[in-house]
């Protein structure tokens, strides 16, 4: 017997009045699963510590809010994912502020505001820092961040397990 083109089962399924209708229950269900899954997760929020970061345990009721991250690692000084300062050079240097962060957080201030309500004069940042960071370096960091119109500052904790 001879084999069939693609087209000519096609022609013989349609002469035999054989045809397949799509089934669109599952499809839904699967939608409805996923717009239901996307509604309940869209509140919360988590920040992601890098594994360099050794966060503080803390009782925490309160979910964090968006904000400007500052990631203080065990070497390096990020914000928003860009380096700006190295900790050691940090650490050495007897001024109390951070020029390149300083520089990093006025560039990012400078952003526009669509409506003015958004707008605050003090904006806010987060500080990702190790719980064994020095209290000389979070000082700096901390004076930096305010001259730079930073002023609401908050730091990232690990909530504690109960």
């Amino acid at each position: 017997m001879a084999t069939l083109t693609a087209a000519e089962k096609r022609a013989l399924r349609r002469k035999n009045g054989a045809h397949m209708d799509m089934n669109l229950v599952a499809l839904i269900d699967v939608f409805t699963i996923l717009i239901f899954f996307l509604l309940s997760s869209s509140g919360v929020e988590t920040l992601i510590s890098p594994k360099a970061v050794d966060l503080p345990i803390a009782d925490v009721e309160k979910d964090p809010e968006p904000a400007v991250l500052l990631v203080v690692s065990g070497d390096d000084i990020l914000v928003d994912g860009r380096r700006v300062a190295s900790v050691a050079e940090v650490e050495k240097a007897a001024a109390d502020v951070i020029p390149a962060l300083e520089a990093e957080l006025k560039l990012l201030g400078q952003r526009t505001a669509v409506l003015d309500a958004n707008k605050a004069e003090q904006q806010a940042i987060t500080i990702m820092a190790d719980r064994q960071m020095p209290y000389s370096v979070l000082r700096k960091l901390m004076v930096s961040c305010a001259r730079a119109s930073f002023a609401d500052v908050r730091f990232a904790v690990r909530k504690k397990e109960a």
